[in-house]
């Protein structure tokens, strides 16, 4: 497991126990991190387009369609022959970010969904395979028969994004397919809400199976969003889907617009709060925010300037790491906001995959935490149970430069490593 940032090793090795196991020795019963996630698979087919194409399909700019195979092969078709496809990638929001967090700590992920039985060189399925990251363990996908699901990611001159889905058979995971002992030893299951959008196909069934088999088991679940327009379809059923199943939720402004009815970022993180255990929130120019609970004996003081907006001095605890509510006799509820790194890129040719990449540093982070506390029980980063091996502060950080390789691209998809992290001065914390 590589560890999130450049740290020293008195950062994450007790160096009190003269005992203490070679950092490459997994004992019995311990894991290399892995993290597991239930995907609708599908392959991204990017296109520049005009708004008035969209009007024409009759597309609603923004939002996320599931169209018949047969207007979606009319639009493809128009697409490729007006010469506006910027290219074809495996794509689907779980399978992005499974990818991403392969690379970035070079440990596995196993990825659940279905993929067409039969493959053929240059077809959608083998493109899926070809860029799709190794340590990324296909063996426990569903063979069916029939073709890929697509989706056409339609970007507008202002750069926003409108997707249009062709099924195929992305939804014909079966719940009987979800590989229960693996995902009870898993650091982490990673859904989205498109998962959950027709309670008549086979992968609603899997879904509903797999957060049972977490929560009995203690595996973190971590939600994404989606789009607002999935989620605007049944916000009280998601509400109600977090609070009872979801300790990470991650999403951007609209869609937590569409979820809670609130507008003020800052607010709508600490009313999601009051269902979840960890939240990520993408604000697009403005960067991001992330919240979560924490013990109030563990609270750390940031040595940063403090800022306030909706909330009074909001990054206070910011240095603080990420807890279950559950694990705090105090719970107490922490913020942290950072802005786009670099001011952002000169030029962002596309935005799909960013929050993909910002997820994936989330989840490297749980894992690294996972991972050394089953190596190292007795270390003081181990006092009491937290979600992450960092602070939210440092995680931001690492969030943010992951999502700004993305924009750098024109792929929704990590193309290689990220230099290390900057070291800190809440890591003073944690080296006691």
């Amino acid at each position: 497991m590589k560890f999130p940032g450049r740290r020293k090793s008195k950062h994450y090795f007790p160096q009190s126990d003269k005992a203490r196991l070679a950092f490459d020795q997994v004992g019995p019963g311990q894991n290399a991190g892995f993290v597991m996630g239930l995907c609708q698979l599908l392959v991204d087919i990017e296109a520049n387009v005009t708004e008035e194409l969209l009007n024409r399909y009759q597309i609603k700019k923004g939002e996320s369609l599931v169209l018949s195979d047969n207007v979606v092969e009319e639009l493809y078709n128009e697409l490729k022959k007006k010469n506006l496809i910027e290219g074809e990638y495996a794509g689907g929001a779980v399978g992005n970010t499974l990818h991403n967090y392969c690379i970035l700590s070079d440990c596995q992920s196993i990825l659940l969904g279905s993929i067409t039985e039969t493959i053929r060189v240059g077809d959608y399925a083998f493109k899926y395979i070809c860029n799709t990251h190794s340590s990324v363990n296909l063996d426990y996908l569903r063979p069916c028969p029939g073709p890929m699901g697509r989706a056409l990611c339609l970007v507008t001159p202002d750069f926003d994004r409108t997707f249009v889905i062709s099924r195929g058979i992305m939804d014909d995971f079966e719940s009987e397919d979800v590989p229960v002992d693996l995902l009870a030893k898993s650091s982490a299951l990673l859904i989205t809400s498109f998962l959950m959008r027709d309670p008549s196909r086979p992968i609603y069934k899997a879904v509903l199976r797999a957060v049972e088999v977490a929560k009995t088991n203690n595996v973190p679940v971590v939600l994404g969003l989606g789009t607002a327009g999935v989620i605007g379809q049944n916000p009280s059923f998601y509400l109600d889907f977090i609070k009872n199943y979801v300790n990470v939720v991650a999403g951007n402004k609209s869609e937590y617009q569409a979820l809670l009815g609130m507008d003020d970022s800052l607010l709508s993180l600490e009313k999601l709060l009051d269902y979840t255990d960890m939240a990520l929130l993408t604000v697009g120019a403005r960067g991001l925010y992330i919240g979560s609970h924490c013990d109030q004996s563990l609270l750390r003081t940031t040595k940063d300037q403090l800022h306030s907006k909706s909330i009074a001095e909001y990054n206070l605890y910011e240095y603080s790491r990420a807890q279950r509510k559950s694990d705090c006799q105090t719970p107490t509820k922490i913020y942290t906001h950072i802005n786009p790194y670099m001011g952002g890129p000169m030029v962002i040719k596309n935005t799909n995959g960013a929050g993909d990449a910002a997820l994936a540093a989330v989840l490297h982070d749980m894992a690294a935490n996972n991972f050394h506390k089953q190596k190292f029980p007795n270390s003081p980063k181990h006092v009491s149970s937290f979600l992450t091996y960092s602070s939210i502060h440092q995680i931001s950080k690492y969030a943010n430069r992951a999502s700004y390789e993305v924009l750098l691209q024109n792929s929704p998809r990590l193309l290689g490593g990220l230099p290390d992290k900057e070291d800190s001065l809440e890591e003073s914390y944690w080296a006691k």
